[in-house]
Protein backbone atom coordinates (compact mmCIF):
# COMPACT_ATOMS: atom_id res chain seq x y z
CA UNK A 1 0.00 0.00 0.00
CA UNK A 2 1.28 3.44 -0.94
CA UNK A 3 1.33 6.40 1.42
CA UNK A 4 -0.15 9.74 0.35
CA UNK A 5 1.93 12.71 1.51
CA UNK A 6 0.84 16.33 1.24
CA UNK A 7 3.64 18.90 1.14
CA UNK A 8 2.60 22.55 1.23
CA UNK A 9 3.69 26.12 1.83
CA UNK A 10 1.17 27.92 4.06
CA UNK A 11 0.88 31.34 5.64
CA UNK A 12 0.16 31.67 9.35
CA UNK A 13 -3.54 32.07 8.49
CA UNK A 14 -3.52 28.96 6.29
CA UNK A 15 -3.35 30.43 2.77
CA UNK A 16 -1.37 28.41 0.21
CA UNK A 17 -2.20 30.27 -3.02
CA UNK A 18 0.57 31.33 -5.44
CA UNK A 19 3.61 30.89 -3.19
CA UNK A 20 6.18 31.10 -5.98
CA UNK A 21 5.47 34.06 -8.28
CA UNK A 22 3.10 37.03 -8.83
CA UNK A 23 1.52 35.48 -11.95
CA UNK A 24 1.27 31.95 -10.57
CA UNK A 25 -2.40 32.10 -9.56
CA UNK A 26 -4.36 35.36 -9.34
CA UNK A 27 -7.73 33.63 -8.97
CA UNK A 28 -10.15 35.68 -6.88
CA UNK A 29 -8.03 38.81 -7.29
CA UNK A 30 -5.12 37.43 -5.26
CA UNK A 31 -2.28 39.98 -5.51
CA UNK A 32 0.43 38.60 -3.19
CA UNK A 33 1.87 35.82 -5.34
CA UNK A 34 5.50 35.04 -4.60
CA UNK A 35 5.17 35.43 -0.83
CA UNK A 36 7.64 32.61 -0.01
CA UNK A 37 10.60 33.83 -2.08
CA UNK A 38 12.30 36.20 0.38
CA UNK A 39 12.19 33.68 3.26
CA UNK A 40 14.28 30.97 1.64
CA UNK A 41 17.39 29.62 3.38
CA UNK A 42 19.57 26.50 3.34
CA UNK A 43 17.58 24.64 5.99
CA UNK A 44 14.38 25.04 3.98
CA UNK A 45 16.15 23.68 0.92
CA UNK A 46 17.25 20.65 2.90
CA UNK A 47 13.71 20.10 4.20
CA UNK A 48 12.31 20.27 0.68
CA UNK A 49 15.01 17.97 -0.70
CA UNK A 50 13.88 15.39 1.85
CA UNK A 51 10.54 15.19 0.07
CA UNK A 52 12.24 13.98 -3.09
CA UNK A 53 14.97 11.68 -1.76
CA UNK A 54 12.95 8.48 -2.13
CA UNK A 55 11.04 7.53 -5.29
CA UNK A 56 7.66 9.25 -5.56
CA UNK A 57 4.77 9.91 -7.91
CA UNK A 58 3.06 13.30 -8.02
CA UNK A 59 -0.68 13.77 -7.51
CA UNK A 60 -1.81 17.13 -8.82
CA UNK A 61 -4.93 19.13 -9.53
CA UNK A 62 -5.29 20.45 -13.06
CA UNK A 63 -4.31 24.07 -12.28
CA UNK A 64 -1.17 23.11 -10.37
CA UNK A 65 -0.30 20.65 -13.13
CA UNK A 66 -0.49 23.45 -15.69
CA UNK A 67 1.72 25.69 -13.53
CA UNK A 68 4.30 22.93 -13.13
CA UNK A 69 4.15 21.83 -16.79
CA UNK A 70 4.94 25.39 -17.89
CA UNK A 71 7.94 25.57 -15.55
CA UNK A 72 9.76 22.36 -14.62
CA UNK A 73 10.43 20.97 -18.12
CA UNK A 74 12.25 24.22 -18.91
CA UNK A 75 14.54 24.70 -15.91
CA UNK A 76 17.46 22.80 -17.41
CA UNK A 77 18.66 19.24 -17.10
CA UNK A 78 20.95 20.03 -14.16
CA UNK A 79 18.17 21.24 -11.85
CA UNK A 80 17.66 18.36 -9.34
CA UNK A 81 13.99 19.04 -8.59
CA UNK A 82 13.18 19.55 -12.24
CA UNK A 83 14.93 16.29 -13.07
CA UNK A 84 12.94 14.44 -10.37
CA UNK A 85 9.61 15.99 -11.37
CA UNK A 86 10.13 15.33 -15.07
CA UNK A 87 10.97 11.67 -14.41
CA UNK A 88 8.15 11.04 -11.92
CA UNK A 89 4.72 9.81 -12.90
CA UNK A 90 2.23 12.67 -12.65
CA UNK A 91 -1.34 11.68 -11.78
CA UNK A 92 -3.63 14.60 -12.66
CA UNK A 93 -7.17 14.94 -11.36
CA UNK A 94 -9.00 16.68 -14.20
CA UNK A 95 -12.36 16.93 -15.88
CA UNK A 96 -10.84 18.47 -19.02
CA UNK A 97 -10.47 16.54 -22.25
CA UNK A 98 -7.33 18.51 -23.09
CA UNK A 99 -4.24 16.32 -23.53
CA UNK A 100 -1.55 16.28 -20.83
CA UNK A 101 1.64 17.25 -22.63
CA UNK A 102 4.20 16.88 -19.83
CA UNK A 103 6.03 13.55 -20.05
CA UNK A 104 4.86 10.71 -17.80
CA UNK A 105 1.46 12.30 -17.12
CA UNK A 106 -1.66 10.22 -16.44
CA UNK A 107 -5.15 11.74 -16.32
CA UNK A 108 -7.50 10.77 -13.48
CA UNK A 109 -10.94 11.53 -14.88
CA UNK A 110 -14.16 10.91 -12.99
CA UNK A 111 -14.23 10.39 -9.22
CA UNK A 112 -10.87 11.75 -8.03
CA UNK A 113 -11.23 10.34 -4.51
CA UNK A 114 -11.98 6.84 -5.81
CA UNK A 115 -9.13 6.99 -8.31
CA UNK A 116 -6.59 8.10 -5.72
CA UNK A 117 -7.84 5.55 -3.19
CA UNK A 118 -7.24 2.92 -5.88
CA UNK A 119 -3.71 4.21 -6.49
CA UNK A 120 -2.96 3.95 -2.78
CA UNK A 121 -3.81 0.25 -2.86
CA UNK A 122 -1.37 -0.44 -5.68
CA UNK A 123 2.32 -1.21 -5.44
CA UNK A 124 4.67 1.62 -6.28
CA UNK A 125 6.34 4.71 -4.83
CA UNK A 126 4.58 6.96 -2.35
CA UNK A 127 2.20 9.58 -3.71
CA UNK A 128 3.13 13.24 -3.16
CA UNK A 129 0.86 16.25 -3.61
CA UNK A 130 2.16 19.72 -4.35
CA UNK A 131 -0.13 22.77 -4.35
CA UNK A 132 -3.54 21.63 -5.67
CA UNK A 133 -5.66 23.32 -2.99
CA UNK A 134 -8.94 22.29 -4.63
CA UNK A 135 -7.94 18.62 -4.90
CA UNK A 136 -6.71 18.68 -1.29
CA UNK A 137 -10.25 19.45 -0.10
CA UNK A 138 -11.40 16.20 -1.72
CA UNK A 139 -8.50 14.26 -0.21
CA UNK A 140 -9.18 15.70 3.25
CA UNK A 141 -12.91 15.03 3.03
CA UNK A 142 -12.25 11.37 2.14
CA UNK A 143 -9.49 10.90 4.75
CA UNK A 144 -6.89 9.94 2.16
CA UNK A 145 -3.88 11.94 3.41
CA UNK A 146 -1.45 9.97 5.57
CA UNK A 147 1.18 12.63 6.26
CA UNK A 148 1.48 16.43 6.12
CA UNK A 149 4.80 18.17 5.49
CA UNK A 150 4.21 21.87 6.06
CA UNK A 151 6.33 24.98 5.82
CA UNK A 152 4.48 27.67 7.75
CA UNK A 153 5.59 31.21 6.95
CA UNK A 154 5.45 34.08 9.46
CA UNK A 155 2.98 36.25 7.57
CA UNK A 156 -0.77 36.78 7.22
CA UNK A 157 -2.19 36.86 3.70
CA UNK A 158 -5.91 37.28 4.32
CA UNK A 159 -8.22 36.07 1.51
CA UNK A 160 -6.91 33.25 -0.65
CA UNK A 161 -7.04 29.52 -1.27
CA UNK A 162 -6.51 27.60 1.97
CA UNK A 163 -5.06 24.24 2.88
CA UNK A 164 -7.78 23.49 5.42
CA UNK A 165 -10.94 24.67 3.71
CA UNK A 166 -14.32 23.08 3.20
CA UNK A 167 -12.85 19.59 2.94
CA UNK A 168 -11.26 19.61 6.41
CA UNK A 169 -12.66 17.15 8.94
CA UNK A 170 -11.85 16.66 12.64
CA UNK A 171 -8.75 14.53 13.14
CA UNK A 172 -5.85 14.35 15.59
CA UNK A 173 -2.29 14.60 14.29
CA UNK A 174 1.08 13.58 15.71
CA UNK A 175 4.08 15.90 15.23
CA UNK A 176 7.02 13.72 14.14
CA UNK A 177 9.55 16.39 13.12
CA UNK A 178 9.91 20.11 13.66
CA UNK A 179 12.53 22.79 12.95
CA UNK A 180 12.69 26.53 12.28
CA UNK A 181 14.57 28.31 9.50
CA UNK A 182 16.75 31.36 10.04
CA UNK A 183 13.89 33.43 8.58
CA UNK A 184 11.24 32.11 10.97
CA UNK A 185 9.63 29.49 8.75
CA UNK A 186 8.39 26.52 10.80
CA UNK A 187 9.00 23.19 9.06
CA UNK A 188 6.81 20.42 10.45
CA UNK A 189 5.88 16.83 9.66
CA UNK A 190 2.59 15.42 10.94
CA UNK A 191 1.16 11.92 10.83
CA UNK A 192 -2.41 10.84 11.46
CA UNK A 193 -3.23 10.05 15.08
CA UNK A 194 -6.88 8.98 15.04
CA UNK A 195 -9.91 10.70 16.48
CA UNK A 196 -9.73 13.86 18.58
CA UNK A 197 -10.02 13.19 22.31
CA UNK A 198 -11.78 15.93 24.21
CA UNK A 199 -11.74 16.78 27.91
CA UNK A 200 -12.82 19.55 30.25
CA UNK A 201 -11.42 22.10 32.70
CA UNK A 202 -14.89 22.91 34.02
CA UNK A 203 -15.78 22.74 37.69
CA UNK A 204 -17.28 19.43 38.80
CA UNK A 205 -20.31 21.39 39.99
CA UNK A 206 -21.01 24.34 37.63
CA UNK A 207 -21.70 27.70 39.24
CA UNK A 208 -25.04 29.47 38.91
CA UNK A 209 -23.31 31.96 36.61
CA UNK A 210 -22.09 29.11 34.40
CA UNK A 211 -25.56 27.54 34.27
CA UNK A 212 -27.03 30.91 33.28
CA UNK A 213 -24.35 31.36 30.62
CA UNK A 214 -25.16 27.97 29.08
CA UNK A 215 -28.84 28.77 28.95
CA UNK A 216 -28.12 32.09 27.27
CA UNK A 217 -25.93 30.32 24.69
CA UNK A 218 -28.79 27.96 23.88
CA UNK A 219 -31.17 30.87 23.35
CA UNK A 220 -28.72 32.85 21.23
CA UNK A 221 -27.60 29.84 19.21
Amino acid sequence: MRKLVTAAFVSLDGVMQAPGAPQEDSTGGFTLGGWTVNYWDESMGSFMDGNFTDPFALVLGRKTYEIFAAHWPFVGKDDPIGKAFNAATKYVATTSAEPLTWENSVALRGDAAAEIARLKQEDGPDLLTQGSSGLLQTLLAHDLIDELRLLTFPLILGPGKRLFGKGARPEALKLTANSVSTTGVVMSVYERAGAIKTGTFELAQPSEAEIARRERMKREG
